[in-house]
Formats: structure tokens, C-alpha cells, sequence
């Protein structure tokens, strides 16, 4: 994984007011990582209000509200294009961070909960390129992981329209290479208004989760 691809995964819980934590300053290289290597980011949503709902599988802009706090595993496997059952059932390492270790080992980094949260652990949320499009491949990739334990997904291409349409052609990110690059390619012209495409993506979305 690339220094951009969690890049703009960091860009995009941080611009939704998350406190978020990197678990690693180094990559793994031809061994199986400890628990707490296995961690891409840690998020934490300071303005949660207990009490929310659950968050939607499908973790768009406007489900990150009910989102308290999570372990982020970034699967930037662009070249592969879309996780389809196959893919899901020949990588294992895909849900190597649900492991019991794992979810032990993210849950010391988070504030003490008490009440009805207590116990409840961090919501586990896969980032990946994309799902399959079609029927039945997608509701069987979906099936598959929420069996395996996964809460949420939330795709590159969703991460990305949510940032665009964010960034503003007024505004210096001087601290986000991510952001003024995006800024610069507003500026050309060589990125266009995403409202419409985010828009019928979640459209999409919600119309294949009603028929699954």
C-alpha cells in the first residue's frame, strides 16, 4: 500500500471530523505482520452521540456521523479492480484484521467506554477498489463479508468524489499533498463536478441492497 492510498483514506475520515491514528510507520515485507501491524488506520469520531444508529454496510459520506470509532484495513489492489467471491475466497489475508488478536489489539488505543457501548468494540471497515456491479456476484461478496465479520466497506472511487466535491478552489492545502493535488486538478479543469456521479453511486447502491 502506498503512502497516497492511505493518504486519501486519512483525508477522508479526517475531513469528516475523526481523530484519526496511523498503527504503522513502516510497510510489512515477506512475513505475516503481529496484531498490531495489521492495523492500517484507527479512526475515532469525537462527535458521536450515543444513542446513534448503526452505520449502513455501505460506509458513504453521510453514514460516517454514526460511525464512533473503527480499525481500517486498506486493501489498494487497483490493478484487480472489484473483490468478487473469488478473489475473497483465494486471499485470506483480506481478514487478517478481524482476528480476535487483532480487534484486542485496537481496542487499547481507544478511550474506555461505559454504558451501552461498553464492550461493544471498534466497527471493522474494509476499504477496497470496488464490488462487483453484477448480480448475483455482488450480493455474494457482500454475504461473504458480513459473514466473515466485516461492518463496513467504503470504496476508493466513493472516498474520492466525497474529497473533490470537498475541496475548494479558494483554499491553500498547503498540509495535504492529497488535497492540493486535487485542488491543482480542480483548477485546470481536469476534474469535474462529482455530485452527480456520487449521487447516482449511492442511488445504485441503495437499490441492489433493497433487492439482496
Amino acid at each position: 500500500m502506498s503512502a497516497i492510498d492511505e493518504g486519501i483514506v486519512r483525508e477522508y475520515f479526517e475531513q469528516a471530523g475523526f481523530f484519526v491514528r496511523q498503527a504503522r510507520k513502516y510497510a510489512l515485507v515477506a512475513r505475516r505482520g503481529a496484531a498490531e501491524e495489521v492495523m492500517d488506520l484507527l479512526v475515532f469520531n469525537p462527535a458521536w452521540q450515543r444513542g446513534s444508529r448503526r452505520p449502513d454496510f455501505f460506509l458513504f459520506a453521510n453514514e460516517l456521523p454514526f460511525v464512533h470509532r473503527g480499525v481500517v484495513s486498506i486493501k489498494a489492489w487497483h490493478a484487480t479492480g472489484r473483490f468478487t467471491p473469488s478473489m475473497l475466497r483465494s486471499q485470506p489475508e483480506i481478514f487478517r484484521f478481524l482476528e480476535e488478536n487483532v480487534l484486542k489489539e485496537a481496542s487499547r488505543f481507544f478511550p474506555s467506554e461505559t454504558g451501552e457501548e461498553a464492550g461493544a468494540g471498534p466497527l471493522k471497515i474494509l476499504v477496497l477498489p470496488g464490488l462487483p456491479t453484477a448480480e448475483p456476484y455482488r450480493s455474494q461478496a457482500v454475504g461473504m463479508l458480513k459473514e466473515r465479520g466485516v461492518d463496513a466497506v467504503v470504496s476508493f472511487r466513493a472516498m474520492l468524489l466525497d474529497i473533490i466535491e470537498r475541496v475548494q478552489l479558494n483554499r491553500n492545502y498547503g498540509k495535504s499533498d492529497t488535497l492540493q493535488l486535487v485542488r491543482i486538478l480542480k483548477h485546470y479543469d481536469l476534474l469535474k463536478d462529482p455530485q452527480m456521479d456520487l449521487l447516482s453511486e449511492r442511488a445504485d447502491s441503495g437499490g441492489r441492497r433493497a433487492k439482496s
